[in-house]
């Protein structure tokens, strides 16, 4: 496609599309770089689709893929990588592995939450063959070396500039003269505010002259806040009364200078000055700093020092330097993250920054015409600011002195440092040229800023593999971490759409999972029947891990893999299916071909749509997967997975469910090859007996992490089909699994679970029944979960100890009844944890709410 300018009009085409910016046309239009990256909705991504894309064709379609399994190990240390600063990135090679997988050369690759572009950067490096060598282990039957085209969305307004700069080639050694312009006219007109005297070690000040001190080159100055001593009323600067130089640490207690006693920070309260606001026009009551340590270079070398009378008049004179340019002075949006510094008088944009920084931000800003230009200015703004921390333990050390911002947060530290913005913007230029010198081929790829919510302009079955990292619940408030950056770049995130869990958006887990289940329908809608979709989700609780996983099977997805990061050898590992939490999960996921989803339509209400499903499900599952000298078990091949996954898909799809479990574990093993409690199709069980046979494989290892009674009987069931073992030889290993129990889970004495499960020998040894009459023993076991089901229902009040196996055989008898509101006031009396940390009752409940009204 042609460059172009964007227009009102094109704007207007746009507009209503959700995720729209908070920003005026005028702001739009200077951002914007038509038609390969708009600061808005893009207007122009079906004409991309048109030139590179191609259309769906069921009759010609024989695509197929299986998850991809290998381990994945790569780390973050990569130019391109660190090129950039967001709170959360993928590393590409990472993301190229998943796209040589499943896709071939010219195929579109989508990503709705791209953040910095990522996503793009691998599909554009597919097309560089010398990463053959970087990324052992693909398969070489699978991998056709040659770019992909992309499309990347994110509703940050500044994720979606920085994903257009890392995937849109620039002329490298314009960029350079261009900024080496820019840096000189700026030390030319600043470098006064970052010139400081020099004095030798001994405290004698070296002279140029008789009559003029030598001057260093400041790196950066230390402020440290003042408290007000709780016995003597005085004040004290902090740096002075707790901080040790010598032994690099902060005292705690320490004593005041004036009184002596001992204190710590808490007991103190800080204390305040009004200063006159230039910005603002008024004077504003703020906490009260004090310089209290100088880094500079000089001759080549780096000194520290206490502060001097011409320091302070430095900052004096800095105070009185007016603006050159644009200032962002946006009052901080609302948030807990943004309004977290108001106590301490920092409640607009512009008291973020000293006014050295600020200034030198404000005359590169009114210079730069160039959008990487700009976005390497916006990258340095979190080091650039107050939030930027010195390292304590490193000050009586040649070690760097600086130690970055607390992630994640707009925390100011109580001793902070104003780093040279000239400095930093030098550096990061240098950072980012020789991150793009990297590019050795350029793919095609567009860049929307909208949410992915609603995305009216990606029309249906045009993608051919999303690789997505969205946002999970409450771990991260991205609009408010943006917030200084995009105010400075006059175009902000809407985040009405932004799917989080946060009070001040009056946003709780159920809007997150609704807000995640709108972009999943996205998602399911645009990708191709058949094709993949890949999800990383950083977890950090099951009710949030089974929100995500609500929200992509209501989509209509089916789940087949999930892995979990392994980080103590930085790879993937198959992930427990009963319990995620705190893990990094890699889930891999597909789209129902369009033959498979008419012909359940079709047959809705027989027995076969079960037999369909479970069809196309093991050929989308690995057939064998091979970890060191091991083979895995793989979960979703197991009954009790294949039986939940088809429950969820009807429940979800709105079909009547066809069988109970009783019967449907019965059809298993007529229809379906069984190895080592996993289920095949005929046409895969060679594939999965030669490698065994290859391996000398006697048994499959299978870890099951008992958390309920579920997972409890599982870990039985695999433990007594190695042999069958007496109740002695069971309880020491049992009693050694059980010790994560879910907080209400009443889960039944091991004696319980073996007779309502099991069998015993003549031996008293317990074992696994014979498959053919397991139909029978799990009919006599659902019964008997039915009646404690019912008890619940005729009780009164809040439920606060129960087996939740009833609750799940309760829920799906009521939902073949169509019973809805029992449901609905049954999950209203159990604890809402219970609720949203089980995927299954999370479904029968959300659904049943949405048809109760």
């Amino acid at each position: 496609m042609e460059p172009r300018k964007l227009t009102s009009a094109d704007i207007d085409k746009v507009r209503h599309i959700e995720g729209f910016p908070i920003a005026t046309d005028d702001a739009i239009i200077e951002l914007s770089d038509a038609p390969y990256y708009t600061a808005c909705p893009n207007p122009f991504i079906e004409e991309f689709l048109a030139e590179n894309g191609t259309p769906y064709n069921e009759e010609d379609d024989d695509y197929h893929r299986e998850p991809f399994t290998a381990d994945i190990s790569e780390g973050k240390n990569d130019p391109i990588y660190n090129a950039h600063s967001y709170h959360t990135k993928v590393p590409f090679k990472a993301i190229m592995r998943y796209i040589l997988h499943y896709t071939e050369p010219g195929d579109v690759v989508f990503d709705g939450f791209a953040g910095t572009g990522m996503t793009g950067v691998a599909a554009q490096m597919c097309g560089d063959s010398n990463y053959r060598y970087e990324l052992p282990g693909l398969n070489q039957k699978r991998t056709h070396w040659g770019t992909r085209n992309a499309v990347l969305s994110d509703l940050s307004t500044f994720a979606a500039l920085a994903s257009h700069c890392y995937n849109k080639q620039f002329d490298i050694e314009a960029f350079l003269d261009e900024a080496d312009r820019i840096v000189a006219l700026t030390r030319q007109k600043y470098g006064w505010m970052f010139a400081v005297d020099h004095q030798d070690p001994l405290g004698r000040s070296s002279l140029l002259e008789a009559s003029e001190h030598a001057k260093g080159d400041l790196n950066y100055f230390v402020f440290s806040e003042t408290f007000i001593c709780p016995n003597c009323s005085n004040e004290f600067v902090f740096w002075d009364a707790a901080v040790d130089e010598q032994k690099g640490k902060v005292k705690s207690p320490f004593s005041c200078p004036h009184c002596g006693r001992s204190l710590t920070k808490k007991q103190c309260s800080p204390a305040y000055e009004d200063k006159y606001d230039q910005e603002l026009g008024e004077v504003v009551h703020t906490v009260k700093k004090r310089l209290v340590q100088v880094n500079y270079t000089y001759a080549g070398k780096r000194y520290d020092r206490a502060p001097v009378e011409s320091d302070y008049k430095l900052l004096e004179r800095i105070e009185q330097e007016p603006m050159p340019g644009f200032v962002a002075h946006n009052r901080m949006c609302d948030g807990s993250e943004s309004r977290r510094n108001d106590k301490y008088g920092v409640t607009h944009v512009h008291h973020f920054f000293e006014r050295a920084n600020l200034i030198v931000m404000s005359f590169i800003t009114s210079q730069v015409d160039n959008e990487l230009l700009l976005c390497c200015l916006l990258d340095i703004f979190p080091r650039a600011s107050k939030m930027h921390k010195i390292a304590i333990s490193r000050l009586n050390t040649n070690l760097s002195k600086t130690a970055g911002v607390l992630s994640g947060t707009l925390y100011i530290p109580t001793n902070s440092i104003a780093y040279s913005a000239i400095y930093m913007f030098e550096s990061r230029i240098k950072d980012v040229a020789r991150a793009l010198n990297m590019f050795k081929v350029h793919g095609n790829v567009i860049v929307s800023n909208q949410s992915t919510t609603d995305f009216p302009n990606l029309p249906d079955n045009c993608i051919d593999y999303i690789f997505t990292d969205p946002p999970f619940g409450a771990n991260l408030n991205y609009s408010e971490l943006n917030y200084l950056t995009e105010s400075w770049m006059q175009v902000i995130t809407n985040n009405g759409t932004e799917a989080i869990v946060n009070p001040a958006q009056n946003k709780n887990l159920p809007d997150y999972q609704a807000l995640m289940r709108a972009c999943f329908d996205t998602y399911y809608r645009v990708l191709k029947p058949g094709r993949w979709i890949t999800v990383e989700f950083h977890n950090s609780k099951n009710a949030v891990w089974n929100a995500i996983q609500e929200a992509i099977s209501a989509a209509g997805f089916i789940v087949a893999d999930v892995r979990t990061l392994d980080k103590k050898q930085t790879s993937f590992k198959q992930a427990n299916s009963f319990s995620a939490v705190k893990q990094d999960l890699i889930i891999s996921a597909y789209k129902p071909s369009r033959e498979f989803q008419r012909e359940m339509i079709a047959s809705a209400g027989s027995s076969e749509t079960a037999w369909y499903f479970v069809q196309q499900h093991l050929a989308n599952i690995p057939i064998v997967v091979v970890d060191g000298d091991r083979i895995e078990v793989i979960a979703e091949r197991q009954a009790y997975l294949l039986f939940d996954r088809m429950v969820a898909y009807h429940v979800t799809q709105g079909l009547p469910v066809p069988l109970d479990a009783t019967d449907f574990y019965r059809g298993l093993d007529e229809r379906f090859v069984k190895r080592d409690e996993m289920y095949f199709l005929s046409d895969q069980i060679t594939e999965y007996d030669t490698t065994r046979l290859k391996m000398d494989v006697e048994s499959i290892e299978f870890a099951l992490l008992v958390t309920n009674e579920k997972t409890a009987i599982g870990w039985l069931y695999s433990l007594l089909t190695e042999k069958p073992r007496t109740y002695a030889e069971i309880q020491p290993l049992f009693m050694q699994e059980v010790k994560t129990v879910d907080r209400y889970e009443d889960i039944p004495e091991l004696q319980v679970l073996l007779e309502e499960n099991f069998l015993q020998d003549e031996k008293g040894r317990w074992y696994v029944p014979d498959t053919k009459k397991e139909g029978d023993i799990a009919k006599l076991r659902e019964k008997s979960l039915l009646r404690e089901f019912d008890g619940y229902l005729k009780s009164k009040g809040k439920l606060k100890l129960f087996r939740s196996e009833a609750i799940r055989v309760g829920f799906s008898h009521l939902w073949k009844d169509k019973n809805y509101q029992a449901i609905v006031d049954l999950a209203n009396r159990l604890p809402a944890a219970t609720i949203q940390e089980d995927p299954n009752l999370l479904m029968y409940y959300d659904i049943s709410l949405s048809r109760v009204g």
